[in-house]
């Protein structure tokens, strides 16, 4: 079903890769011009696009000082708050009939994931150390250290599978139930309760994509203060998406 829906795009790009690639683009280039346009008449009191994207800023901010603390909150804004502002646009292209969502492509969400895997383990050694940061993953009791860990190798990992099919699953899903709603009425009827619905998914999709890098990334460079600080937010994001 998902071979044969028709987009825009794939009018002058045709299906498969070409049409998830220029929808790719399509995403980054709206991305760029709301930067553009909040940043173009930069002035002391916000308004129009400077005030939204001042307000997501903050937004933002303030979720990573309840994780990571204000100090690397601060430091990895740019990444966590260019991510979600990546994954909203994306998120939210589909819900426009006559596109396609690019994080409804396990190829875009995969990638995601891994910057996110990559990044936190790279600021985890950069700031513990490599022996001790995975020193850390053997647990605090030597003789079960064999066991725990490949334990902890398997569930850094699966976090990779958990960012990227999260996204991808539920992203996937509210595109099918577009598509069934179009194909059932008019897009120029469609109900605005379902739309309303996909918009909170859109919003809440990329709020857990964002408080879970907040989190990874306070789990690799707290790794003794705050080890149970990472447990409590990924649980409530995995409640939240229930």
């Amino acid at each position: 079903m998902g071979e044969t829906v028709y987009t825009f795009l794939s009018t002058f790009l045709g299906e498969g890769e070409a049409n998830m690639i220029g929808h790719v683009i399509l995403t980054a280039l709206i991305v760029i011009f709301l930067a553009r346009m909040a940043t173009k008449n930069l002035s002391v009191v916000p308004k129009g696009m400077q005030n939204v994207m001042e307000l997501y800023l903050q937004g933002t901010l303030s979720m990573g000082k309840d994780v990571v603390g204000e100090k690397y909150a601060r430091k990895y804004l740019p990444l966590v708050a260019t991510l979600g502002l990546f994954i909203f646009v994306a998120n939210m292209i589909g819900i426009i009939p006559g596109f396609e969502s690019p994080t409804a492509n396990i190829n875009i969400t995969l990638p995601l994931a891994l910057i996110v895997f990559f990044y936190y383990h790279y600021e985890g050694i950069k700031k513990n150390g490599f022996v001790h940061y995975f020193a850390h993953f053997m647990g605090p009791v030597k003789w079960l250290a064999p066991l725990m860990f490949p334990i902890e190798i398997i569930s850094h990992l699966s976090r990779i599978i958990s960012l990227s099919f999260r996204l991808f699953g539920n992203i996937k899903g509210d595109d099918l139930f577009l598509w069934v709603l179009l194909m059932l009425v008019p897009w120029f009827i469609v109900p605005v309760v379902p739309l309303a619905l996909l918009t909170f998914m859109a919003f809440l999709q990329t709020f857990i994509f964002m408080i879970l890098t907040f989190v990874y990334l306070a789990g690799a460079i707290h790794i003794d203060e705050h080890e149970h600080k990472e447990e409590i937010p990924e649980e409530m994001a995995e409640h939240a998406l229930v």
